[in-house]
């Protein structure tokens, strides 16, 4: 069963620090939602999990499987195991999916599939989440609604078959049918060989997909977790009596806002 272990993690950029002590055990079969007011360092977490040099980790350790995450590089984090959902899907004009997606399958196979073999696969795949097949032949997201970028992200997710997948705001910019049918994709891919941080402001999403545990972030640090009642709390009362209690004041404002990390 995997094992993704963040121990008293500190993340900075060139202007401040946005993680102030991040400790948090996920485990296969396990959902993690992480909520949390913006500028709270909910995507920051998921950005230097993944490796991105904009941020820089000054303290602390990421073990997946008992393996030193930091150590690796954003494409060895990947073999390793580790699969980041965009909150913003890029578009890549002139790459199809299929051929985006077979690139990325066989990068992480000792022996690559032919093309024969992973379409067969891809099939397999888009039954399993009901995506409609044309998908395979567009553009890489190019023209793409917010609700099939979403969907493609959990298609990628489910032909990669990741350790602990972390899936940033996969709910942004979703109408409600499109909530529930991305919701249905990641519950089918749910199993013990498995385990999911979902990132989120909003309860709406955790209708459908039900955490086993939930955790606030406010000012880079995890400040409450508990079970479902804590999402029908925030729900009721919203993030201001949290952040009233645990915020750390800064000088000069708040401790985030539109436009900063979240």
């Amino acid at each position: 069963m995997p094992k993704l272990e963040i121990r008293d993690l500190h993340v900075r950029t060139e202007e401040r620090e946005i993680l102030k002590g991040i400790t948090l055990t996920v485990q296969g079969g396990e959902v993690h939602a992480l909520m949390g007011p913006n500028g709270a360092g909910k995507s920051t977490l998921a950005e230097a999990l993944a490796g991105h040099p904009a941020y820089r980790v000054t303290h602390g350790q990421v073990l997946l499987d008992g393996e030193d995450l930091l150590a690796m590089r954003p494409d060895q984090r990947s073999r390793a195991g580790l699969f980041l959902a965009f909150q913003y899907p890029t578009e890549v004009p002139g790459v199809t999916n299929v051929n985006f997606l077979r690139t990325a399958v066989n990068a992480r196979r000792e022996k690559p599939y032919t093309v024969m073999e992973f379409y067969r696969l891809l099939q397999e795949k888009m039954r399993q989440l009901q995506i409609d097949p044309s998908f395979a032949n567009r553009y890489l997201n190019e023209g793409f609604s917010g609700g099939e970028k979403k969907r493609n992200e959990i298609l990628q997710m489910a032909l990669l078959e990741p350790k602990i997948a972390i899936l940033d705001e996969t709910d942004s910019g979703l109408d409600i049918d499109a909530l529930r049918v991305v919701s249905e994709g990641v519950n089918a891919l749910r199993g013990p060989d498995l385990g999911i941080v979902l990132i989120t402001h909003y309860q709406r999403i955790l209708r459908y997909i039900e955490p086993d545990v939930v955790h606030v972030l406010v000012d880079g640090r995890i400040v409450l977790s508990g079970g479902r009642e804590l999402v029908d709390q925030l729900e009721e009362r919203g993030y201001g009596w949290i952040e009233e209690q645990y915020a750390t004041p800064a000088a000069g404002g708040a401790a985030g806002g539109e436009g900063a990390p979240s």
